[in-house]
C-alpha cells in the first residue's frame, strides 16, 4: 500500500516540534514534492499551530504516545515518523514498537542511552524482519559528532590510505542554552540509574549501543578534569554530551564492521584555551560540572534544580537567541603510524534548538526520500551508517553546517 505521506512530525506542537515544522514549511512548503503532515495528541493545538504559521492546508493527524491504536493508525500513513516527543523513556516506547511492527522508518532526538539499549533489545530482531529503519540521535546529540568522525575517517582513507585509530573531538566554541527536553531526559536517566543497577551499568559502558557480541572493546579515554592536550593544543575540561556522543560513534564503528580497527578510541572534551587562562577556565568548568553531577545525584537537590535552575520542557530561547547561537567543533586524529589529520564541524544556530531542528528535519527528509529500503536494511542505525554522504550534503546545503579539513 502506498502511504499518503513521506514524513509525519510527531509532537509538532511542542517547542522543538514547532521549530521543525517551521523549518519544513520554509524549506519544502505544503503540497510540493515532500508530502508531510503533523501529529500529536491534541488536534486543536495542531490546527492552531498550522493556522498560526499560515499553513491551514497542512494535514493533521491525532495520535497519543500512550494510545497504541492511534499510533498504529499513524504509522500506516507515512514512510517516516520524526519524533520530537521526549523524554523518550517516558513517551517513546509505543511509537517505536508501532513503527517496527508496521515496517515504518523512524528518527528522533533522543540522547537517552538506557532507553535506546532497551529498544534495541526488544525490537532489533523484529525491525530486521519488517524492514523498519530506526535512527536515533538526529540532533546536536549526535549528528555533528557522528558525521564529523565519519567525515574525518573518509578523508583519512583518501589522503593517508589508512584509518585513524584514535580521534578526539574538542568543542572550540559554542553559544546556546540547554534544551528543556535534554534537561528532563538527563534528570530521568539519573533517577533511573539510582533505581536500577542494570541502567547504571549500561551508562558506564562506552559500547552500550553496539550490536550483540560487540559490546566490549579497548579502554576508552575520558576527560574527567582539567588536562592539556598536545594535539588540540589546548586545555580541556569535561563535555557533558560526551556520554552519549561517544556511544553513538562506537555504534557506527561497530555497525560498519569496525573498519577503523579493534583498538579504535574516541572521546570528547571542552577546549578552554591555552596558558594559565585556559587552565583556569578548565578548572572552573570542571568544578561546575562536578557540582552539577553531585547535586543531580541527590534527590532533594535534584528536585530543587528542576524548579529553579533547569529549563522547563516546552520552553526555549527566543528567535534572536537561536539565530545568535552557533557551535564549532574540532576533530583531531592519528593513524597507527603517527600521521595526523584534523577537521572542523560548525553550525550556524544554537545547538539545542535552532541547529537541532534543522538537523533532525534534514535527517528525516533524507531517510524518507533518499535512503531506499534496498540500500539500508531494517534495524537500528546511526545517522552516518544509515544516511552517510547524502545527509552530509543536505546538512551543508540546507541546515547551516560545514565540514572542512584543517591544517
Amino acid at each position: 500500500m502506498t502511504q499518503p505521506f513521506d514524513l509525519v512530525v510527531m509532537g509538532a506542537s511542542g517547542f522543538t516540534g514547532r521549530l521543525v515544522v517551521e523549518y519544513l514549511l520554509d524549506r519544502y512548503g505544503v503540497g510540493g514534492s515532500l508530502r508531510w503532515a503533523i501529529a500529536g495528541r491534541n488536534q486543536q493545538k495542531l490546527q492552531a499551530l498550522a493556522s498560526s504559521l499560515g499553513a491551514d492546508d497542512l494535514p493533521v493527524i491525532e495520535a497519543d504516545s500512550h494510545d497504541r491504536a492511534s499510533l498504529d493508525h499513524l504509522v500506516t500513513q507515512t514512510h517516516v515518523v520524526c519524533s520530537t516527543v521526549g523524554p523518550y523513556a517516558l513517551y517513546g516506547d509505543e511509537l517505536v514498537a508501532a513503527c517496527v511492527a508496521a515496517g515504518t522508518d523512524y528518527c528522533d532526538l533522543t540522547g537517552e542511552v538506557p532507553w535506546m539499549r532497551r529498544m534495541l533489545d526488544q525490537y532489533a530482531s523484529e525491525a530486521q524482519k519488517t524492514g523498519a529503519r530506526i535512527v536515533h540521535c538526529c540532533g546536536f546529540d549526535s549528528i555533528p559528532s557522528d558525521m564529523g568522525v565519519w567525515f574525518l575517517q573518509q578523508a583519512a582513507m583518501e589522503r593517508l590510505g589508512q584509518p585513524l585509530v584514535e580521534i578526539r573531538m574538542g568543542v572550540e566554541a559554542m553559544r546556546g542554552k540547554m534544551s528543556g527536553g535534554t534537561a528532563a531526559s538527563m534528570m530521568n536517566i539519573i533517577q533511573e540509574s539510582q533505581q536500577d543497577p542494570h541502567t547504571a551499568k549500561v551508562l558506564k559502558n562506552p559500547f552500550a549501543l553496539c550490536p550483540e557480541g560487540m559490546q566490549s572493546g579497548p579502554r576508552q579515554p575520558y576527560v574527567k578534569g582539567p588536562q592539556f592536550d598536545q594535539g588540540l593544543n589546548a586545555w580541556l575540561a569535561p563535555f557533558v554530551m560526551a556520554a552519549i556522543n561517544t556511544r553513538v560513534v562506537h555504534k557506527s564503528h561497530a555497525l560498519a564492521g569496525r573498519p577503523w580497527g579493534d583498538g579504535f578510541v574516541y572521546d570528547e572534551a571542552m577546549m578552554t584555551g591555552r596558558g594559565w587562562k585556559g587552565r583556569r577556565r578548565a578548572w572552573v568548568w570542571s568544578l561546575m560540572l562536578g557540582g552539577f553531577a553531585l547535586g543531580s545525584a541527590i534527590k532533594p537537590i535534584r528536585a530543587l534544580m528542576k524548579k529553579t535552575v533547569l529549563p522547563e520542557q516546552g520552553e526555549g530561547p527566543s528567535q534572536q537567541e537561536r539565530e545568535r547561537g552557533f557551535f564549532k567543533l574540532r576533530f583531531f586524529g592519528k593513524t597507527a603510524d603517527g600521521q595526523r589529520l584534523s577537521a572542523r564541524v560548525t553550525g550556524d544556530r544554537d545547538p539545542g534548538y535552532g541547529s537541532t531542528a534543522k538537523m533532525l528535519s534534514e535527517a528525516a527528509v533524507c531517510l524518507a526520500t533518499q535512503c531506499s529500503k534496498g540500500a539500508v536494511d531494517g534495524g537500528f542505525w546511526t545517522p552516518s551508517t544509515a544516511l552517510g554522504e547524502a545527509l552530509r550534503q543536505r546538512l551543508v546545503e540546507s541546515a547551516g553546517l560545514t565540514f572542512e579539513l584543517i591544517d
